[in-house]
C-alpha cells in the first residue's frame, strides 16, 4: 500500500471521527500521517493494529512536540512487519490539560516511551499506572523538553553569543578559538609585534618563538656594536674565540690575509 492508501484506510476505519490524513517526508521515506482528536487516540492505534489491510503489529516509538501556545503534539509511529509499511499517528493536547489515554494495553512496548514523554514534557497518560521517573532523579523539578524550561547553564554563565534575538544579554560574537598548537597572530613570522600583543614576538616563521617582552634584552643603539664575551678554552662547544683581532686587521673591518711562507720577514726587515 502507498502512504496515501494507508492514510485513507485508517481514516475510513475511524469514521465518523474527523481524522485528517497527510504524507510526511518524500520518496522512499514517505510515511502516511493521520491526525486524530485526543478522545480517539487509543481507538486509532487499535484500528491500525487490528485491521488486516494495515496490520501494524510493531510499535516503533512515541514522543511529543512542544507547540507553545498551540499545546503539545503526541506522536506515535507504527509499522507492519508483514506488509512493510508504516503510519504516523498524531494528536494535539491543550497546554492546560495535557493528558491522553495510555496505549500500554494495546502495545506493551509503549510503557517506556510514555514514561519518558511524561517526564520530559509533563504529559499525562491516563491508565498507565507507573509514570515514575525514568531518566531524571526523583527530586528534579520541571520538564526539560518544554520550550519554556530555562537551562541552568544559561543562568549560571552568560551565553557567549546569541543565536536568536533575546536569547542572551551578553551580545557580541563568539570569541575565535584556535586549534591546539596554533600560535596567535604576531607570535610567529617576521611581522613586527603589534602594540599590546602581550607575549607575542618576532622570529623566523616555523622556528622557535621569540621570548616574551619582559625577558627580551634591550637593543643597542644604532651603529654601536657590543663586545663579545670570550669563551674559555677547552669547552665542548668548540675552540675558544680569540681575544684580539688577527694581525693586519683593522677594528671593525675585515681580517687581512696572512703573508705567503716565502715572503715573511723578521723584525729587522730580513727574510725569515
Amino acid at each position: 500500500m502507498t502512504p496515501e492508501e494507508v492514510g485513507a484506510r485508517l481514516v475510513a476505519l475511524l469514521a465518523p471521527v474527523e481524522a485528517t490524513p497527510s504524507v510526511s517526508g518524500g520518496q522512499r521515506y514517505a510515511r502516511a500521517t493521520v491526525d486524530v482528536p485526543p478522545a480517539s487516540w487509543r481507538d486509532a492505534l487499535c484500528a491500525a493494529r487490528d485491521d488486516a489491510e494495515l496490520a501494524c503489529d510493531f510499535f516503533d516509538w512515541l514522543s511529543a512536540v512542544d507547540e507553545l501556545a498551540e499545546g503539545f503534539d503526541v506522536v506515535a509511529h507504527l509499522w507492519s512487519t508483514r506488509l512493510r509499511h508504516g503510519v504516523l499517528l498524531r494528536t494535539r493536547l491543550p497546554r492546560s490539560a495535557a493528558t491522553v489515554a495510555s496505549v500500554v494495553d494495546v502495545y506493551p512496548g509503549a510503557a517506556w516511551h510514555e514514561r519518558e514523554t511524561h517526564e520530559m514534557f509533563g504529559i499525562g497518560f491516563a491508565g498507565h499506572g507507573e509514570l515514575r521517573p525514568l531518566l531524571l532523579p526523583p527530586e528534579f523539578e520541571g520538564h526539560p523538553l518544554r520550550k519554556e524550561f530555562v537551562l541552568a547553564s544559561r543562568v549560571a554563565k552568560p551565553w557567549p553569543g546569541a543565536k536568536e534575538p533575546g536569547e542572551s544579554e551578553a551580545g557580541g560574537g563568539r570569541r575565535p578559538i584556535r586549534p591546539p598548537g596554533v600560535p596567535a597572530p604576531g607570535e610567529w613570522g617576521t611581522t613586527p609585534t603589534p602594540a599590546g600583543a602581550g607575549g607575542a614576538g618576532e622570529g623566523p616563521r616555523g622556528g622557535t618563538p621569540a621570548r616574551p617582552a619582559g625577558e627580551r634584552p634591550a637593543r643597542p643603539a644604532q651603529g654601536a656594536r657590543p663586545a663579545r664575551t670570550p669563551r674559555p678554552a677547552g669547552t665542548a662547544d668548540g675552540p675558544a674565540a680569540p681575544d684580539q683581532p688577527a694581525a693586519g686587521a683593522s677594528p671593525g673591518g675585515p681580517v687581512a690575509d696572512p703573508p705567503a711562507r716565502g715572503d715573511r720577514t723578521d723584525d729587522d726587515g730580513g727574510a725569515a
